[in-house]
């Protein structure tokens, strides 16, 4: 088993900075990709950005490309979310996600999940 915890967010302005950071532990496999989700309020769970565990690509989606950015830590079991000029339409609860699937962007694909940190950006 696979257990996931999710720290950083909080409440910003819009344009601020925030950074998500997510820590596996248990039986995890530095080949796991890790991904990023969110789900605002009344809105079905969506992919924000995936990074590969063995070479480190990386893929995310339209809406925050050139704006945030995924990066593997030290120990390679923990992924940072670094999230610049944030929008309101960014508020959502973030979730980060960890399976064998490299880059997968559905969320069936993913097999362990944290329990989410809350991001609010005020306008």
């Amino acid at each position: 088993q696979v257990q996931l915890v999710e720290s950083g967010g909080g409440l910003v302005q819009t344009g601020g900075s925030l950074r998500l950071f997510c820590a596996a532990s248990g039986r995890t496999k530095s080949s796991y990709a890790m991904a990023w989700f969110r789900q605002g309020p009344g809105k079905e769970r969506e992919f924000v950005a995936a990074i590969s565990g063995s070479d480190g690509r990386t893929k995310y989606a339209d809406s925050v490309k050139g704006r945030f950015t995924i990066l593997r830590g030290i120990p390679r079991n923990t992924v940072y979310l670094q999230m610049n000029s944030l929008k309101p339409e960014d508020t959502a609860v973030y979730y980060c996600a960890a399976g064998s699937s490299s880059l997968a962007t559905m969320t069936s694909e993913y097999d362990y999940w944290g329990q989410g940190t809350q991001v609010t950006v005020s306008s």
